[in-house]
């Protein structure tokens, strides 16, 4: 059995783990990182990037025939289902080497390719080598949480992290589950060819604002999605190439079947009993600053710390312990200021507080700010004027942003920066844009909260009059 100590272990190469370890290699810190998968992890292989590629390709098919309105004569595409899924192996394969073995070990940090478990509350053991560190960083993130769901066991399904993989375009995809990435795929495989079912126990894209889920559910519609809400999936039966679906409201059948109904994080490999490490069913149990209430030697990033579960979020923990543990300052990890998109067509993005939470916690005290996509000169140009922002504003300063539309995952960043910041609704209006661009939206809507109270303000009249009075 070799030993090894060192100042830090990270147990995950995904988003997290990688940008921890190359932080603190960089700064002077003795670095193992264990990896039992692949480098990456889900966002690059089986998550973020092959479905932005795959959504590319279908937003390219979707194009060839919405071209009337352009002036442009319409085409029906003709796809290549494989070679698009080649396309998403190319994209995979050209951001590999940034995650890869070979440029971790090139910066310095030792890459053991082994699943690591706690043997003690100061060791891991991966593989035939046992690691004693300082600091210990569990970053091992999520897989697909696959319900049991009577029947599915005889079934063959899919789920995000072999879809990808599939080269035969289904001819009728189900999909289980409204949530973000059922939508994408959705959208992406109707686009492609294939006739889509979605089908979901709640309400579909239910944890985003209503108004805006609205608008982004009825595109789908609009483009021949079946959407079935309020739906549970009680029973699955069939064989290859038809599958039934049975819900309390009817049986859905179709040749293939997607299974996105949630994550679940990965945790079951660590043994953390051994570790005294605290955890339950979503995660470690860990405080602001993401130390392990049970075993101060341990702390958690990304999806394992029980909170939100995106990549960007991992990537924010990186830098959050990166302070604490190399360089002693007091840093804690927040949530109020953490963005997301989910990046269907519309896309729909959020920062901080929805109005129904804003108006929740102000009450009457905040301002909702509203502005229509089809105010916006760019977006009339190229014919993207579905959509609309609404900003929650309290005291003169945004505590929450929600958009729908054209590059809504784009314009989200001025909000986040501005609410990271505690910058006031100034900030954003004094801010000049080229025109014309869809950013603009930000603008106008800043634009719409100062409004009221310029023009619509006695007051402001009256010291205008008074000024053209006197002025010489």
């Amino acid at each position: 059995m070799n030993r090894i100590k060192t100042d830090l272990c990270i147990i995950g190469g995904g988003s997290g783990g990688l940008s921890l370890a190359a932080g603190a290699v960089q700064m002077g810190a003795k670095v193992v990182l264990l990896e039992g998968h692949k480098m990456g992890g889900d966002c690059l292989n089986y998550g973020c990037v092959p479905s932005k590629a795959l959504l590319a390709s279908a937003k390219q098919a979707h194009a060839m025939s919405m071209g009337k309105k352009l002036g442009v004569a319409e085409s029906a595409a003709v796809v290549d289902y494989a070679a698009a899924k080649d396309h998403v192996a190319d994209v995979i394969a050209t951001i590999e080497p940034h995650d890869s073995v070979e440029r971790f070990e090139g910066l310095g940090v030792h890459v053991i390719q082994e699943y690591g478990r706690f043997i003690s509350e100061t060791e891991v053991q991966a593989g035939d080598t046992v690691i004693e560190a300082r600091r210990f960083v569990v970053s091992t993130g999520s897989s697909p949480f696959v319900p049991p769901i009577p029947g599915l066991d005889s079934v063959e399904y899919f789920t995000n992290e072999n879809i990808f993989d599939l080269r035969d375009q289904p001819e009728h995809l189900i999909v289980i589950g409204g949530g973000p990435i059922g939508m994408e795929m959705a959208q992406a495989h109707r686009r492609l060819g294939s006739k889509v079912t979605v089908i979901e126990g709640s309400n579909a894209m239910g944890k985003d604002d209503p108004e805006l889920a609205a608008i982004v559910l009825e595109n789908l519609r609009a483009e021949g999605i079946e959407i079935v809400e309020n739906a549970q999936a009680e029973r699955i039966s069939g064989s290859a190439g038809s599958i039934t679906v049975h819900t309390p409201g009817g049986d859905f059948t179709g040749s293939h079947l997607l299974m996105a109904v949630g994550r679940k994080v990965n945790i079951e490999k660590l043994d953390l009993e051994a570790g005294n490490v605290a955890h339950d069913r979503g995660g470690l149990k860990v405080g602001p600053n993401l130390r392990s209430t049970t075993n101060k030697r341990v702390y958690a990033a990304g999806d394992v710390a029980g909170g939100l579960q995106f990549t960007h979020v991992a990537g924010y923990h990186s830098g959050v312990l990166i302070r604490s543990l190399l360089l002693g300052l007091p840093s804690k990890a927040k949530t109020d200021h953490i963005p997301w998109s989910t990046y269907t067509d519309p896309e729909l993005a959020q920062v901080g507080l929805t109005e129904a939470q804003a108006v929740k916690k102000f009450g009457s005290s905040v301002d909702v700010i509203r502005f229509e996509y089809s105010g916006n000169d760019r977006a009339i140009a190229e014919r993207k004027t579905k959509g609309l922002i609404k900003v929650m504003v309290y005291k003169g300063r945004p505590v929450g942003a929600s958009i729908v539309g054209h590059l809504a995952g784009e314009l989200i960043g001025m909000w986040a920066m501005a609410i990271a910041n505690k910058s006031k609704m100034t900030a954003i209006a004094n801010t000049v844009l080229p025109y014309p661009t869809i950013m603009e939206v930000n603008k106008r809507a800043a634009g719409a909260y100062f409004t009221p109270k310029l023009f619509e303000s006695n007051t402001i009249k009256r010291v205008v009059s008074l000024v053209q009075r006197w002025l010489p």
